[in-house]
């Protein structure tokens, strides 16, 4: 991070001018409405804002709480200890923390030099982002935002040790310097990033560490990086194995979290992937199949039209069908267009 910038952010707040002064606890009324424990980002965004960023108050105990919005902390510089939904998390110098609206967090005091910055972030921030990385569709992504919105049973944090990501160290700071500095109409330009960033940690989730235990939420991610990356040829036999599972206990598992097979996982990535390089290359249709994994060309064709409403080449040039209305893809996404003015 930029010395300026560092030098800005390490600067004492009033508050923790009040906390050195004597002050032994955090200033409830500035983070909570009421007499709760939630942190209301009511209190910590501008009016009509989706995303703010704040230095982490140091020098004092944070008390178990909750957020009504989702919060990323990263450590620019020491670090800092947490305890979120029970368990010890050290955040270190470089890394990122991602929780979810529904994780409980203890903060313990930090020091002067352990400087961090908190993203206070409204769900609705991410959409523009996730639409921008559509081509990119994945299974991965999709069950780290539904932890993120709170929609997966399992949600708590995601702690991603990238110290060593230069790409990814770079788009943090400059949404940090963009915020921070109020540049005016970035709005699309940090949603921007933050799809950037987003796409960027896909490729780091061998860094990536969670809450352990029940939930299994770190076992899910390891599934669906596997497949990720395995799409074209892994078998469900080869990941028990690298796992040490029984291979009956690991298709129950994933079944009960995800709702779907391991073969209906593998086939969805499959055929996301072949849309994607349907409409993004000029790749035959017979070599998209066995790209994807698909060696039987029929058999390609049939699953693609049960998913899509239409064949591949047909969805090459556009005439993707909506298979709930029957309508042409180009017609539903002129109406919501429409709807969005």
């Amino acid at each position: 991070m930029t010395e300026e910038l560092l030098r800005e952010l390490k600067k004492i707040t009033p508050e923790e001018e009040r906390i050195l002064s004597g002050r032994k606890e955090i200033e409830k009324n500035l983070y909570m409405s009421g007499e709760g424990d939630m942190v209301d980002a009511g209190k910590l965004l501008d009016a009509g804002k989706l995303i703010q960023v704040r230095p982490h108050t140091r020098f004092v105990h944070f008390p178990r709480h909750t957020h009504n919005y989702i919060e990323v902390i990263y450590m620019c510089s020491g670090c800092t200890r947490h305890v979120i939904n029970g368990e010890n998390v050290t955040l270190e110098q470089g890394e990122l923390l991602f929780l979810s609206q529904s994780a409980v967090q203890e903060i313990y005091p930090a020091g002067e030099d352990d400087i961090a910055v908190n993203f206070i972030i409204l769900p609705e921030f991410f959409e523009y982002g996730l639409n921008m990385m559509e081509p990119e569709e994945n299974l991965l992504r999709s069950f780290i935002i539904d932890c993120l919105r709170g929609k997966n049973e399992s949600a708590g944090y995601l702690h991603f040790r990238v110290t060593d990501v230069l790409p990814v160290q770079n788009l943090v700071e400059n949404l940090i310097w963009t915020i921070w500095h109020r540049q005016p109409n970035k709005r699309r330009t940090n949603q921007i990033t933050m799809g950037l960033l987003f796409l960027q940690l896909m490729n780091c989730m061998d860094k990536v560490e969670t809450v352990e235990g029940a939930g299994q939420q770190k076992l899910m991610i390891t599934v669906l990086s596997y497949i990720e990356t395995h799409y074209r040829d892994g078998e469900l036999n080869e990941l028990a194995g690298k796992l040490h599972y029984d291979v009956y206990w690991l298709s129950r598992e994933i079944r009960r979290r995800t709702g779907k097979t391991y073969t209906e996982l593998v086939q969805a990535r499959r055929l996301n992937q072949a849309a994607y390089l349907l409409t993004s290359t000029a790749m035959p249709v017979l070599q998209v199949a066995q790209e994807v994994g698909y060696d039987n060309i029929s058999y390609f064709h049939r699953i693609f039209y049960k998913k899509y409403g239409t064949t591949p080449r047909k969805f090459r040039m556009g005439e993707k069908i909506d298979n709930s209305s029957g309508l042409c893809y180009t017609q539903v996404k002129t109406n919501l267009d429409a709807e969005g003015e």
